[in-house]
């Protein structure tokens, strides 16, 4: 048990910096380029996704010897496409909510608070879907 928290903390740690690259990332498109949220949502979700899978594969996850780096990083991608999906469904929810309340979604501080619930619900799928397929477990 002691390994899967160590293992876990690593893993926040990557997930932070990765967040800082997420968020920092949508904001920047959607503040100073005028980007839709949502879309500028899904666009950072896949730059900071390049940092997380060579960051991760590296000081968190142990490489399986039955996995070639390819396909390694195919699955990587494809569990992160499932965890986009997840991002996105929460934006959209996100969206629809406070736009219902009558809030300016894409003019204050919503749809950060929703990225921010977004990101802790795709780090569990991130970090236990990543130790089921592409941990060696050692």
């Amino acid at each position: 048990m002691g390994k899967l928290i160590a293992q876990f903390m690593k893993f926040g740690v990557v997930g932070v910096i990765a967040f800082a690259i997420d968020f920092g990332v949508m904001v920047l498109l959607h503040e100073t380029l005028g980007m839709d949220p949502v879309v500028a949502a899904a666009i950072s979700f896949c730059v900071s996704t390049i940092f997380n899978y060579l960051a991760s594969m590296r000081f968190v996850f142990t490489h399986r010897d039955d996995l070639s780096r390819s396909r390694e990083f195919a699955i990587f991608v494809v569990l992160s496409v499932v965890g986009l999906v997840i991002n996105e469904i929460c934006m959209v929810a996100g969206q629809v909510m406070f736009t219902s309340m009558g809030f300016d979604y894409a003019h204050g501080p919503y749809y950060m608070l929703v990225k921010v619930f977004a990101t802790a619900v795709v780090m569990f799928w991130n970090f236990f879907s990543r130790k089921k397929w592409l941990d060696a477990g050692e």
